[in-house]
């Protein structure tokens, strides 16, 4: 006999090939279940996805694919003229997917506009993708041999060290909250108020209810999970003694694909009682799963802003929903959507949709830093550092604290400029200037990638006075050399300025071993971008200062202002948080800004979010923007701008007759459907409208309510794909449901 096997395998949508393949197979085939099946002139991996009705066509006879089959049967057992394959291998060591993890890729393809197959296969392992049956074969058996060769010690352990940490009243209470109440939580909690050890509390609590319980730990970016790991590896040591080192595992991009297998096989098998990793988790085969932890869920780096476009913040809320299990958001300065849902009552329950748990106060005698203002607008023109500011600098270090200077521009310059003829680093694949890297004299431009040598002269006039233009991370660690040369430490000894950005930790090992510097105390004066601002505990860090923080607050990016807040109030946090350092030597926040009456600045002063977020909610409101509208973006890449934008004008043009088959469909409603018809403006180009020598044009979609847009975007999708063979010129076209920047 044989069947007739749904399988996915990973296609984008706009192949228009997204859903699942009918594949032969001798028997049949649970849902969930991973093969290897031909495809085109390769071998790929699929997955088996659920049958219609078990299986629509039964088994059938050999006979019924024969050559002499009836043109009925050919067309039952053929895909757009093709004669079905075979099934090449079924891979036995892996245990089938669950369906509820099938169900949440199912539901993320159908709500983010996504291919099925592309969802599923990319939330899987590259080495599971890429691997044959005997590979992985060979893998699992390694795998199984080093399992039994760390057998667990104990069965009747603790399953955590039991912390020293005396909790706070208002960590006691939000421990309460949690365990009594209806979530999801949001844990309001300034930066150093202790919300990890609720964090770690909450994972205690449920894993001595069941050891055999999951727990699933996010953060946002892979600098914070070694210190993350670290903690938690401490803390549950019991844990790692009894079932192994399997227990604790990490989940990002960051790991090997070796170690990115094996984190996920643990979890897959529920061996790995805490998972801890970045967004990509969020897909991680955790079948035990009892809680879900999400850290700075404000932070835009939980959505995906490449292939599959999806918020892992938010499917955390959904697939705790979907278990009846609890999830825990937590941020200082939480995303405005979280927000609104915790402060909005529902008049039929008086409950809001998040439950909010205040955690206002640092532990111990630590306090935030104070804001200091300087304005620029009275300091000289091309003043980087304020004598102010350096005084205060040269008297931290002199202490023996520790100072960290917020610039998130890396590399020296933004720009080498020609005075004679403005000639400028322009990028001649990119809409965008290549940065100038001082330390190895280059040019790079950080879109595409595109590397040269620094020209000794001008390109455009042959000048030899190139000048830089702006300020990057490498000028600041260098001009703060220069500043400080004669500023000694306590011992007598030089300062030491130490980089940390995406260029100077781009070598294997290298973030964790500068990190540490920073903590042993090495380190006098800790330069870098974003990604040092936030989550990490620097406990001799008592002044932060913010240099060039104005262009978000002209940006034409709604969420621009939210973001510098919530940048600038993470940065201050990680000041201070030493208590035994708060009574002697209190913490400072420098912003050196030219505009230090604006109401964001004037609300970071007394670390006043929630009236930072009413004014930003109430400009939302009346500018009809998320949360109080539902926004998709239908970006098109081409050849040239116009065709990109003549393709999603095209489009929007067609859109009209999608509307009037809805209509006809809620023949019923149209009067309510009409109130909420979704709002189609004109295309025009991205902000960097040319990646690459790709030209790329974006449309807003807009509408009152989440389910109608849902509804007009998957009829829509036909229209794309009917109208893509006519632009010759187009290379791809993508939809972003929830965009984060426009």
């Amino acid at each position: 006999m044989t069947y007739l096997i749904n399988v996915l395998v990973n296609l984008p949508l706009h192949a228009n090939l997204s859903g699942p393949l009918t594949y032969l197979h001798s028997e049949p085939l649970e849902a969930g279940k991973l093969v290897r099946v031909p495809f085109g002139k390769k071998e790929i991996l699929g997955v088996v996805w659920f049958q219609e009705s078990e299986n629509e066509f039964g088994p059938l006879e050999e006979s019924d694919y024969d050559q002499k089959q009836s043109s009925h049967q050919k067309a039952t057992l053929t895909q757009s003229s093709v004669v079905l394959k075979h099934i090449n291998s079924v891979i036995d060591g892996v245990q089938a997917l669950d369906q509820k993890w099938l169900n949440l890729v199912g539901f993320a393809a159908s709500y983010y506009q996504r291919g099925l197959g592309e969802m599923a296969l990319q939330a899987l392992p590259p080495q599971l993708r890429d691997l044959d049956a005997t590979q992985i074969a060979r893998r699992l058996k390694k795998r199984d041999s080093l399992k039994k060769g760390s057998q667990a010690r104990g069965s009747d352990q603790e399953v955590c060290e039991k912390s020293q940490h005396t909790l706070t009243n208002e960590q006691l209470k939000a421990i309460e909250i949690i365990q009594n109440g209806y979530g999801p939580f949001l844990i309001f909690g300034s930066t150093g108020s202790g919300k990890t050890e609720v964090y770690m509390r909450c994972v205690e609590a449920v894993l001595s209810e069941d050891s055999s319980a999951q727990i699933l730990v996010m953060v946002p970016e892979i600098n914070l999970t070694p210190q993350l790991e670290e903690r938690f590896q401490t803390r549950f040591a019991p844990l790692l003694d009894q079932f192994g080192s399997s227990s604790v595992v990490c989940m990002h991009s960051g790991m090997t694909p070796a170690q990115r297998l094996q984190s996920w096989l643990a979890a897959h098998s529920g061996t790995a009682r805490i998972i801890l990793g970045t967004r990509m988790a969020i897909f991680a085969s955790i079948p035990n799963l009892r809680l879900v932890v999400v850290d700075e869920e404000h932070d835009p780096s939980y959505k995906q802003q490449e292939g599959a476009r999806y918020s892992a913040r938010d499917l955390a809320v959904y697939r705790a929903k979907q278990l009846g299990i609890k999830v825990i958001l937590g941020s200082a300065t939480p995303s405005l959507e979280s927000w609104h849902h915790a402060q909005n009552l529902n008049p039929s329950t008086q409950r809001s949709k998040y439950q909010l748990i205040n955690m206002p106060s640092r532990i111990g005698q630590a306090s935030m830093p104070g804001v200091q203002l300087v304005d620029l607008n009275f300091q000289p023109k091309g003043t980087v550092f304020s004598n102010q500011l350096l005084e205060a600098i040269k008297t931290r270090v002199q202490k023996g604290e520790q100072v960290l200077i917020l610039l998130n521009r890396r590399g020296y310059a933004p720009v080498l400029h020609c005075q004679d003829c403005d000639w400028k680093s322009a990028c001649l694949h990119c809409s965008a200037y290549r940065v100038f890297h001082k330390t190895d004299r280059t040019l790079k431009c950080h879109h595409c990638g595109v590397v040269e040598r620094v020209p000794s002269h001008c390109p455009s006039c042959g000048n030899a006075d190139i000048s830089a233009l702006g300020k990057g991370t490498e000028q600041l660690e260098e001009l703060l050399g220069t500043l400080l040369s004669d500023v000694r430490q306590a011992d007598g000894q030089h300062l030491n300025v130490l980089r940390i950005d995406a260029d100077s930790t781009r070598l294997k090992g290298s973030l964790n071993d500068q990190l540490a510097k920073v903590h042993s105390g090495e380190v006098n004066i800790l330069v870098g971008t974003q990604m040092i601002a936030k989550g990490h505990d620097f406990r001799k860090i008592t002044l932060v200062a913010a240099l060039y923080p104005d262009a978000a607050l002209f940006s034409s990016d709604f969420r621009a202002p939210e973001r510098l807040f919530s940048l600038l109030l993470q940065a201050a946090g990680r000041a201070g948080r030493d208590a035994d350092l708060a009574p002697a030597s209190p913490s400072e926040m420098w912003i050196q800004t030219q505009y230090p009456d604006h109401p964001l600045f004037q609300a970071l002063i007394t670390y006043d979010y929630p009236q930072f977020a009413s004014q930003q909610l109430i400009e939302r409101s009346q500018g009809h923007l998320p949360p109080f509208s539902f926004q998709a973006l239908i970006r098109a890449d081409a050849r040239s701008q116009s065709e990109a934008q003549l393709f999603l004008n095209t489009a929007r043009d067609n859109a009209e007759l999608v509307l009037q088959q809805i209509r006809e469909l809620r023949s019923n409603s149209t009067a309510t459907w009409l109130l909420f018809e979704p709002t189609l403006y004109p295309a025009i180009p991205m902000t960097l409208q040319r990646v690459a020598n790709i030209e790329r044009a974006q449309m807003l979609i807009e509408c009152d309510s989440r389910v109608m847009l849902q509804e007009f975007l998957k009829c829509w999708q036909n229209q794309l794909h009917q109208l893509q063979p006519k632009f010759k010129g187009l290379i791809r076209w993508v939809l972003d449901v929830d965009p984060l920047s426009i």
